[in-house]
């Protein structure tokens, strides 16, 4: 990936050394509150340090200018690590997955304050399975589980990668994604597209962002020269709509910077004129047209997601204690929904 091309949001890569780059390594006195002015933000590493550099340095400078604040980027190499850094207080707000950020909620006493939209204007995005292009693998070749595919799975903690084609898509159909395949691999979005493009994997999950800014940095290499992926590959599946990520921050954080935090991100690159369209053109770069206003019921749609994977490995189970305790989680989900909606005339995932 070169450093102009947009990158993916939701790829997850391990990259030795991230940790280092951004400082973040573990200290034995935690950070305050965040009244000292120094705040610690937790984001995903990219692919390489350059990247980093090129991406997100610019949007923290201008955070750091808008806030006042000292903002100092912690790197985690996966969902799990960021959920653990804010949970023992190495950080203090982070952008976070849906599912992640949940995690988040439930065990780092974390809150969710805003949330991203897509610059395309597409309020969401889908999960979808991916097979090489020229190959005749179909979506019934995967259900038929006769271990005969080697298939790559999302990370544990990814909304699109892993819980959405559990819950949409194998589950209902009584399909244990731990026994269907010859081999299953668990990567980033990014790794099992590449996998798939190259013939290594014979199917494997993605998502509509991932593949869109595949394709458009595909643009960029083919005029150069360079091997494309985006074509060498095809969509089997794609899940119903999938809402965008949240902005998580620790609910113990000072007010005051709260509201500097909250300030700055509700009006970033919002307007006319050519600082916000520099803004947006940054923003841009890593699949984001800007943020909105969200708190946690922004996850009542992952949690009913969750609620319903459980229901159905329940039921695959046969245990009548554990059915019934899963089907009143997804009852008492879905009650909160119908709450929302009576009550502001928003689904979940228009928060």
């Amino acid at each position: 990936m070169t450093p102009k091309a947009p990158w993916n949001r939701r790829s997850l890569l391990t990259f030795a050394g991230a940790a280092a780059l951004a400082g973040c390594a573990p200290k034995a006195t935690p950070p305050s509150d965040g009244s000292s002015g120094v705040l610690k933000f937790s984001i995903v590493a990219p692919e390489s340090a350059s990247s980093l550099e090129t991406f997100w340095r610019p949007i923290i400078a201008d955070m750091e200018k808008a806030t006042g604040l000292k903002i100092e980027p912690y790197i985690g190499a996966n969902y799990t690590a960021l959920v653990e850094a804010m949970r023992f207080k190495q950080t203090h707000f982070g952008w976070f997955t849906n599912l992640s950020g949940l995690e988040a909620i439930r065990r780092a006493d974390g809150e969710v304050f805003a949330r991203t939209f897509d610059p395309g204007g597409d309020d969401g995005y889908n999960s979808v399975i991916l097979v090489p292009s020229k190959s005749k693998t179909t979506l019934e070749d995967i259900l038929r589980c006769d271990k005969t595919l080697n298939f790559g799975i999302g990370d544990a903690k990814s909304t699109s990668g892993t819980l959405a084609p559990k819950t949409y898509l194998f589950s209902p159909k009584g399909i244990d994604i731990q026994t269907c395949f010859k081999t299953l691999k668990s990567a980033n979005h990014n790794t099992n597209l590449v996998g798939v493009a190259n013939g290594v994997l014979d199917a494997a999950t993605g998502n509509s962002t991932s593949l869109r800014l595949q394709r458009e940095r595909d643009v960029e290499r083919a005029a150069k020269g360079e091997p494309t992926l985006g074509d060498k590959v095809r969509v089997v599946w794609t899940s119903p709509r999938l809402p965008e990520d949240p902005i998580v921050w620790r609910k113990d954080l000072d007010p005051a910077i709260k509201e500097k935090l909250r300030q700055f991100f509700l009006t970033y690159a919002q307007g006319d004129g050519p600082e916000p369209e520099r803004q947006r053109g940054l923003l841009a770069k890593i699949s984001i047209g800007g943020f909105k206003p969200a708190d946690d019921n922004h996850l009542l749609r992952v949690r009913e997601m969750e609620a319903t994977e459980n229901l159905l490995q329940a039921e695959r189970g046969g245990d009548p204690r554990r059915i019934a305790e899963a089907r009143k989680a997804l009852e008492g989900v879905k009650a909160e929904e119908a709450a929302l909606q009576a009550r502001t005339g928003q689904s979940a995932d228009a928060t």
